[in-house]
């Protein structure tokens, strides 16, 4: 299941990157985003203990008091190389208010990562992750995924494919209490963005349209995502699964099984329309009759 969940990874990674890596890079102040978003109450980043490439110990709790830069990669990913010389800049410049940890994935070959650091002077620690070190972070559906952690050792914003490397300096040093100029500072409710546990949390799902499902629909609809199973492989439940991989064809299919029963539930015979009032003059209707009257919308 691993196996098959990380080749559905990397296939998903080479889409979203190509996708991403062409975000041009904003290098002046004027061009530095006017927003950046941080979890409101973050969960603590799960921690490891690792050995790097050159055999040294490397964990998360040893970083605390640091912003930490998790950075899931790949040799092979371009979109991976394109960002590594800003991350090498970001680690010189604050060298002793950030820690960035590189972890390689899918490395068949630690010889290849050696030369990868070698060539581009990389003075930040990189190790190979585990499979389990993977799953402790919601799968990695992309490459490269980074999770921004705060001093306190939480993670506060995750980023999948290659970003501005202005976006990331901003959001260190809001972190570490330097200006940001007249940068705005919002929160957000992880709802399945940073892990996927909280999936259950979410009231719309990506690829899922629930715009014609009354508030009572979608709560049912709602429940069974989190309650039910994906039968892809992935080991998560159908909002999980909508959430990691938005081009799941069999979450899609199952999540659209269920609100077309939810729907047609709420309209069967014997309901009562949500429309009909206790002084309502008009009469019954079977709601599957052509003339019926349509029950109410969002």
């Amino acid at each position: 299941m691993i196996a098959t969940r990380y080749r559905r990874a990397a296939r998903l990674c080479l889409t979203t990157a190509f996708l991403l890596c062409f975000s041009p890079f904003l290098k002046s102040q004027e061009d530095q985003p006017s927003i950046i978003r941080f979890v409101r109450n973050p969960d603590a980043a799960p921690d490891f203990k690792l050995s790097t490439i050159d055999g040294k110990p490397i964990s998360i709790a040893a970083a605390k008091g640091k912003v930490v830069l998790l950075n899931f990669w790949a040799t092979w990913c371009g979109p991976c190389r394109a960002e590594t010389p800003d991350l090498v800049e970001l680690q010189t410049k604050y060298k002793d208010q950030l820690q960035i940890i590189g972890l390689a994935v899918d490395v068949e070959n630690t010889e290849e990562v050696k030369q990868f650091v070698e060539s581009f002077g990389i003075n930040y620690p990189i190790a190979v992750s585990t499979d389990e070190t993977r799953i402790q972070y919601g799968g990695v559906a992309a490459l490269p995924t980074s999770f921004v952690i705060d001093t306190e050792g939480r993670i506060v914003q995750k980023h999948e494919g290659l970003r501005d490397p202005v976006l990331y300096e901003t959001e260190i040093r809001s972190l570490l209490g330097l200006s940001i100029g007249s940068v705005k500072v919002e929160t957000f409710e992880d709802t399945g963005q940073i892990f996927l546990k909280h999936a259950n949390r979410a009231s719309q799902l990506p690829g899922v349209d629930m715009s014609k499902l009354t508030p009572e629909q979608k709560s049912v609809a709602l429940h069974r995502f989190n309650a039910e199973s994906c039968t892809c492989g992935c080991g998560y439940t159908l909002a999980q699964c909508r959430i990691y991989d938005r081009a799941c064809s069999v979450s899609k299919a199952a999540t659209e099984k269920i609100i077309a029963a939810v729907t047609k539930k709420t309209a069967a015979p014997g309901s009562v329309s949500p429309a009909s009032s206790p002084n309502s003059t008009a009469p019954a209707t079977n709601p599957n009759s052509p003339s019926a009257p349509k029950l109410p919308r969002e």
